[in-house]
This record gives C-alpha cells, sequence and structure tokens, in this order.
C-alpha cells in the first residue's frame, strides 16, 4: 500500500506567512493534484502540521536571538525561526486552496516547546515519534510519495526518517519548495535524500 505525505502546507510557509517559502504557494496545485489521483485509488492522503505552542524554544523571540542564526536549544543544534505555526492560529491553517477533502488523516508535531520537529516521524533529537509510523502500518502502507514546505528542511528530515524506517520513498521535486538559508540548501538537500535511497521524481 501507497500513502502520500503532504508536509506542512500551511499558511505560515506561504506568501504572507511568517516563515514564507519562496513560490510556496505554487505547490498546492501539484498536491491538488496527486491527493484526488491517491483518494482515486484508495489510498491515504495524510496532511502533516508544524503546530508550536506560543512559547516554542526554536522562535528567535523566546530565543531572544536574530532570526535565522544558529544557536542551540536543550543540547540540541538549533535554527532561530520567526514565530510561526502557532497553535490555532491563521498561520497554523492549511492553505485555503488545498483540497482538504480528499485527506485521509493529520498528523501534528513540533507540540514540545523545547524540542523541534521537522520530520514527520520524529522530533530533531529522535527523542519522541509523532502518531505517523504507527499510523502508516497499521494500514499497511509500505511505499510513500512526499511533497510539501520546505524541501531543505520539514521534507529533507520527513524522507530521510522514512527511509531509515525502511518505507519506499519517492519525493515530488515539482511539489516542494526551500527555505535557502543558503542559496544551494534545496539542492544539498535532494542530493541526500537520493544518496539514502530516496527515489527523486
Amino acid at each position: 500500500m501507497k500513502a502520500l505525505i503532504l508536509i506542512d502546507l500551511q499558511n505560515d510557509f506561504c506568501p504572507g506567512g511568517a516563515l514564507a517559502v519562496d513560490q510556496g504557494e505554487r505547490v498546492i496545485a501539484v498536491a491538488n493534484r496527486y491527493a484526488a489521483e491517491f483518494y482515486r485509488l484508495q489510498q491515504p492522503v495524510v496532511a502533516t502540521f508544524d503546530w508550536h505552542p506560543a512559547n516554542h524554544g526554536s522562535f528567535a523571540t523566546n530565543a531572544g536571538q536574530p532570526v535565522g542564526t544558529l544557536g542551540e536549544l536543550d543540547g540540541l543544534p538549533q535554527v532561530w525561526w520567526p514565530d510561526h505555526c502557532v497553535q490555532h492560529t491563521p498561520g497554523a491553517e492549511l492553505h485555503p486552496q488545498l483540497e482538504q477533502r480528499y485527506l485521509t488523516t493529520q498528523i501534528y508535531k513540533g507540540q514540545q516547546p523545547l524540542v523541534d520537529s521537522y520530520s514527520a516521524f520524529f522530533d530533531n533529537g529522535h527523542r519522541q515519534k509523532t502518531a505517523l509510523d504507527e499510523w502508516l502500518r497499521s494500514r499497511g502502507v509500505t511505499s510513500l510519495t512526499i511533497m510539501g514546505l520546505a524541501t531543505d528542511y520539514c521534507v529533507k528530515y520527513s524522507v530521510l526518517d522514512a527511509l531509515a524506517l525502511g518505507y519506499q520513498v519517492e519525493v515530488v521535486t515539482e511539489g516542494c519548495r526551500g527555505v535557502n538559508l543558503s542559496p544551494r540548501d534545496s539542492k544539498i538537500a535532494l542530493a541526500e535524500m537520493a544518496a539514502q535511497g530516496a527515489v527523486i521524481l
């Protein structure tokens, strides 16, 4: 069984959002196209959410550090981000053009204040799992098609964890866009995913 994983297609990662990814809104039409096809084939469609409490330690405002700089959060390297995807705010909602009727379930991550969670499967310290792996295995899913925001963070870490957990993974590049704190970050991320066994579409 195959499943489609749509990573963090939330308002805050799209133009006008708190952590807007360049051309982030362009992935929505791609996601809708794939979601419709998976839905037609009765294959699961999962949407993941960055779902931070307002006191999240990754926020530059809470850390008292400049946005985009690197520091440490509870013993782990941490980029200081703008406040984004705060629970129950408009920025945390899925993009309004995403066809939510195709979604089978939603998975939330990044809820622990002291650890960030780029991956849809684990927090950044691999201290705790999200509900995703168990949910997929209970439905006999062995193969994943992954796309979303952002290529160089949440997509990359979700793909690498999925591969480590034994899933076959394909990445839809036209359905991804990157933060690109450095200009080549997304290209490097795709190369890393391919090197670990992901099929790059």
